[in-house]
């Protein structure tokens, strides 16, 4: 019997035993040398990835995600592709951007992603990295002329309104029915616009004349407690759909409506899928198979802990020369205790 190697040579296994000691060693090491030089051989490149900010408490996107979540992600997804990646991080500040982008390209990366939220910064990074010959892939926010990754907000959003009018429709047929948008409304990102328009047409399409209110944050989830405190102490005989835009403030929420007793008035439905809700290893686990009658029904999933699982296959495709689309969305789905451990099971989260 034969055993075929990686650089074509062949032992045969049955005359082995036969080898002296040292004549064994030698060819088991020239074997291990081939295979070796063989992997080498493969061709790596060489990526740089300026992250939007590393700092662990820093949140991205207006989610409960942070940027060390973004990071961690990408160095996990990194570990099984032929990519050598350089990481900056732009401390949200668009001049350590550009002086991040100047950096990569005097060590000639081979492709360059940029997370960063400053318009004017990413169209004068987008002309340096053109001049330079290296192309770009965006994430998060648009690079001129740059494939792009990113969420689809107003589709995110669309669910979760879409799944607080199914549940008022199948449980409060004969109530009169509210519902609340509750978030920074202070932030002038326009994925939050487009998130809250989505809400509001999910909502609308099944509930065309459901009032909407919105409560404003402005950027602390804390305060939600007190607001929609004071929105339920004048709604006592309704029911209220609350979608939050994140899901910090989906917790702030649950509490306020427990210290209100008004569990059997309200359901939450919010956006991130972040830890904070689906828990970690010695987290509370908000959304789970054993807590499946909590009134938060559930979080649209955005993934930004796994972006490089979808980020770097595209990168991958553009150094290999593949076309890929000008516009690449994450694809989101409501996550709640029926299906978390498909989406992120008990080995994940530990």
């Amino acid at each position: 019997m034969f055993v075929r190697l990686i650089d074509r040579k062949t032992v045969d296994v049955a005359t082995a035993p036969r080898l002296g000691r040292r004549q064994f060693l030698t060819v088991l090491f020239s074997v291990l040398t081939a295979a070796n030089a063989y992997a080498d051989d493969k061709r790596r490149y060489r990526v740089a990835f300026a992250n939007i900010n590393d700092d662990p408490t820093a949140h991205v996107l207006g989610l409960g995600f942070t940027g060390a979540d973004v990071r961690r992600g990408f160095e996990l997804a990194a570990r099984t592709l032929p990519l050598d990646i350089t990481y900056y991080d732009n401390g949200g500040n668009p001049d350590t951007a550009v002086a991040n982008a100047d950096e990569a390209v005097a060590h000639k990366a081979q492709l360059f992603i940029e997370f960063n939220a400053d318009p004017d910064a990413n169209a004068e990074i987008g002309r340096k990295l053109r001049a330079a010959g290296i192309p770009v892939l965006a994430v998060g926010y648009p690079v001129p002329d740059a494939p792009f990754y990113g969420p689809d907000n107003v589709a995110a959003g669309r669910i979760a309104g879409s799944t607080l009018a199914d549940y008022a429709r199948q449980n409060w047929t004969d109530q009169t029915v509210l519902a609340v948008i509750a978030g920074d409304f202070g932030d002038p990102a326009s994925y939050m616009a487009e998130r809250v328009r989505g809400i509001t047409e999910g909502l609308r399409k099944s509930l065309p004349k459901v009032p909407v209110t919105q409560l404003d944050t402005s950027g602390n989830p804390v305060r939600v407690d007190g607001l929609l405190r004071k929105f339920l102490l004048m709604q006592t005989r309704s029911k209220v759909l609350i979608a939050t835009l994140d899901d910090p403030t989906a917790l702030y929420a649950k509490e306020a409506i427990e210290r209100a007793v008004r569990g059997g008035d309200c359901v939450i439905v919010s956006q991130g899928l972040d830890n904070t809700i689906h828990g970690g290893a010695n987290d509370k686990k908000e959304i789970d198979p054993n807590n499946s009658g909590s009134i938060v029904l559930g979080s649209v999933a955005y993934y930004l802990d796994r972006y490089g699982d979808e980020v770097l296959p595209l990168a991958l495709k553009m150094l290999e020369g593949t076309p890929v689309p000008a516009q690449t969305l994450t694809h989101h789905i409501l996550v709640s205790s029926a299906n978390i451990f498909i989406e992120y099971p008990p080995t994940d989260i530990n």
